[in-house]
């Protein structure tokens, strides 16, 4: 946006997504005077985006989607009041039993930086009763990854947690059953989120619905405070900011 505008212009983004998530509503906000509408900033935006990538046909990584002028003291991150997240998950992937992004039968080369592939079949019903017990105001220490900048507190409110299974179990083929993979979508929102705080609930729901955890030691996980108590940290490839709330 300098370079098109031909001046200095600070974008201020809501949320800081890690390598590989993506966003279905990310926000951001600038102050500048432009000289043109408001309304046709997506259109030139999106326009010199495109421009910039190689070949006659390339898209940009980046679509404005909408843009709109805001009060004076309105900040796209300070002014937010809570977000919802969406993890897209493929499980039963495959007769291997491997529960990471390795080659299963059904994991499409399309979907390889959007759904997280579990290579067997999962629970969904230990998960869903899993999911429940983050809805709250919950210190989610044991659910944030080291490295992330320092938080003055490590409480945060799950507005709603669940899991939502989007596939049919089973399709008839002549006269055998087979077996469908499994498509299911982690639906969480809260007022604000730890570093990693959703993959790790991810990874540990996915372990639930492996049976290697009951869905009642998400209790103890966050009594605890401690990362190692809670599951895997789950690729960020299935993860998508999916709202953001003023």
């Amino acid at each position: 946006m300098s370079r098109l505008f031909k001046r200095p212009v600070l974008l201020s983004g809501t949320s800081r997504t890690d390598a590989g998530v993506h966003a279905l509503d990310q926000k951001a906000s600038f102050v500048t005077d432009l000289g043109i509408p408001t309304e046709k900033l997506p259109l030139v935006i999106n326009n010199a985006l495109c421009a910039e990538e190689a070949g006659p046909f390339a898209k940009a990584p980046v679509r404005i989607l909408d843009a709109c002028e805001m009060p004076a003291d309105f900040h796209a991150r300070f002014s937010c009041k809570g977000k919802k997240y969406i993890y897209k998950i493929k499980a039963g992937c495959g007769s291997n039993g491997v529960s990471d992004s390795r080659e299963t039968a059904h994991s499409l080369v399309f979907d390889r930086n959007y759904v997280y592939h579990v290579g067997e079949s999962l629970n969904i019903e230990a998960m869903q009763q899993a999911a429940k017990y983050l809805i709250g105001e919950h210190d989610f220490k044991s659910f944030e990854s080291s490295g992330g900048n320092p938080r003055e507190t490590t409480v945060r409110r799950i507005f709603d947690a669940e899991v939502i299974d989007l596939s049919s179990e089973a399709v008839n083929a002549g006269s055998t059953s087979e077996v469908l993979p499994q498509d299911m979508e982690i639906h969480i929102s809260g007022d604000g989120f730890l570093y990693n705080m959703v993959r790790i609930i991810t990874g540990t729901l996915v372990e639930t619905g492996q049976g290697k955890r009951k869905p009642e030691d998400i209790i103890e996980i966050m009594e605890a405070k401690d990362r190692a108590k809670a599951g895997h940290t789950a690729p960020p490839y299935g993860l998508y900011l999916a709202e953001v709330y003023y």
